[in-house]
């Protein structure tokens, strides 16, 4: 059950999920609401000469796939009439939890897929703490998210699941420095992505390397000014999955300064492509990179030291940065979808087992 089918980065994952789950013999329905853009955004493309903005979901990740979402008649919560009967039914944000929490018994176990917590520090987020307590199957992809789950929320029974890598997409043959150092970054405005901080960075970079190359894809276009990119940028907008990997090709250093991050893709795919990681502390990046070995990790925040360790990756002899290279896509090599799905299907089986477990105690209790 998601929001909406966007170009999300999570959305994505269900969409591979989605796939694989049924290429092994599952019946699979993916059910949303249509997307809802507010008057004003719509009134901002058209002013913005970008038309009148739409999004289908044959334009999103659900387009390759077997599987056809469901998408409602409109922008609504969705229903016990609107999803078949089933052994299990996922949860994959937090403003679907309730929809899910209030189905009937007969549209099976209940699960949540959680990508993230984004919440700013300092700030709360009550419907969003309320589904972390809801009595579903966690399901969560990184580390620090189990962690959340037993340690603020008490769910012991919280299971990890990791992102795969799809190495038909994602690989790159062994590979030098370019002649000219490039970083790359994702860009975008979410809050979480902390894209000021990163830009900031390659700024700090830019005045020790003046020949520096920077590139950047994302689905939103450059802008306002405090995320402007600079000259020596080569941004690409909504650049089609086959290309993605040519452009991790081109980095000698990815960088990702996020604030937040429940995994984050991106740094995985770069290794997968043989480049080396230079993060923050956040998410996946803190499962996946040996400091020193793959890349480094600073903390959240510190534009210095963000810029001195992709400093220190673009300086390497060429002999060292092989080997950093080669130890991330030996990393990125741990992680893939077949694995992935494994998990996945086993935390699954939980939710059913915990729903049967507990109509169980429920028929027992009543005859008793």
């Amino acid at each position: 059950m998601l929001p909406a089918v966007t170009l999300h980065g999570g959305v994505r994952v269900v969409a591979i999920y989605a796939e694989r789950l049924k290429r092994r013999g599952h019946e699979v329905t993916v059910v949303a609401p249509p997307l809802h853009i507010s008057i004003r955004r719509k009134i901002k493309s058209l002013v913005l000469g970008r038309g009148w903005p739409s999004l289908r979901w044959e334009e999103a990740y659900f387009a390759e796939t077997a599987v056809k979402p469901h998408i409602l008649e409109s922008f609504r919560p969705v229903l016990a009439g609107d999803v078949p009967d089933a052994d299990v039914v996922v949860a994959t944000y937090y403003t679907t939890a309730d929809w899910v929490r209030l189905l009937p018994a007969e549209k099976g176990g209940k699960a949540i897929l959680i990508q993230n917590y984004e919440v700013e520090d300092g700030e709360t987020n009550p419907e969003l703490d309320a589904s972390w307590r809801m009595p579903m199957q966690k399901i969560v992809i990184s580390r620090w998210l189990l962690e959340l789950a037993r340690e603020k929320f008490g769910d012991a029974r919280a299971c990890q699941v990791p992102y795969g890598i799809d190495f038909q997409q994602f690989d790159a043959p062994l590979r030098q420095k370019q002649e000219v150092p490039t970083v790359g970054l994702l860009y975008s405005k979410a809050w979480y992505k902390a894209c000021g901080v990163s830009l900031a960075a390659v700024k700090k970079v830019a005045a020790s390397l003046p020949r520096l190359r920077l590139i950047c894809f994302g689905f939103q276009r450059p802008g306002p000014v405090a995320l402007r990119l600079p000259r020596y940028a080569e941004f690409h907008f909504r650049p089609a999955q086959s290309k993605l990997k040519e452009l991790y090709s081109q980095c000698d250093v990815w960088l990702c300064g996020s604030d937040r991050e429940g995994f984050h893709m991106p740094p995985m795919e770069a290794m997968a492509c043989r480049c080396p990681v230079v993060s923050t502390r956040v998410g996946g990046p803190m499962d996946m990179i040996e400091e020193g070995l793959n890349g480094h990790l600073v903390e959240r925040r510190d534009v210095a030291a963000l810029a001195d360790r992709v400093l220190d990756v673009l300086n390497l002899s060429p002999g060292d940065w092989k080997r950093m290279s080669d130890a991330a896509y030996c990393t990125a090599r741990r992680y893939n979808w077949d694995d992935a799905t494994d998990l996945f299907e086993k935390a699954l089986e939980l939710a059913i087992e915990r729903n049967r477990r507990r109509e169980w105690e429920q028929s027992h209790h009543a005859d008793s």
